[in-house]
């Protein structure tokens, strides 16, 4: 077999892959609750959009978290996250809601090794890609385990801030993801 090639039109793909954030009557495998009320940790909303290099929020960009659970472990099987209530894995297409926003309900997770500072994967996949975009998200009051963390520490230091989630007001993390611009998020080469 062959390699194919990643999905470069669409944007069928966040349809196909999160039909009922899209209001049709299938099922979606996985949603945007990572973690079930009463699960074990902190509970935590992550909230943000897509920004193309014109400053304008992306329609139908599919935003996929995967994360450790509090206690810095990852999931093993269907069974466990039937157990724990914990999913560990969540998608939302940005073209669900009118505002274009991603929202995430979850657990902050824990360190998933020795030096690592909790954070959350992130995989961005949108029209036009070639390649999906890997990146992170880190919690702003982690500065302590931050300074310690291997992966932050190749992100040059005036470049850091575009990996932090930041309570608002209300207490939801904001974390906006910038495709270009002087504010563009770094992206990791996976």
């Amino acid at each position: 077999m062959k390699q194919t090639p990643s999905q470069t039109v669409g944007p069928y793909f966040a349809y196909g892959l999160v039909p009922s954030q899209y209001g049709y009557e299938l099922n979606s495998l996985w949603g945007s609750d990572i973690a079930e009320p009463g699960c074990a940790g902190v509970p935590v909303t992550l909230m943000g959009r897509v920004f193309d290099g014109q400053g304008e929020a992306v329609f139908d960009a599919l935003v996929e978290i995967q994360q450790a659970d509090a206690q810095g472990h990852h999931l093993h099987s269907l069974e466990q996250a039937r157990t724990t209530g914990f999913r560990g894995f969540g998608r939302m297409g940005t073209g669900s809601r009118e505002d274009r926003c991603f929202v995430f309900r979850t657990i902050k997770p824990g360190a998933s090794a020795d030096g690592h500072a909790p954070h959350l994967d992130v995989i961005l996949t949108l029209r036009g890609l070639l390649n999906h975009l890997y990146t992170r998200i880190y919690f702003e009051e982690d500065s302590a385990q931050h300074a310690r963390d291997p992966v932050l520490a190749q992100v040059p230091p005036e470049r850091r801030a575009t990996l932090m989630a930041r309570p608002d007001a209300t207490g939801v993390y904001r974390f906006d993801i910038h495709l270009q611009g002087p504010e563009e998020t770094v992206f990791f080469d996976v």
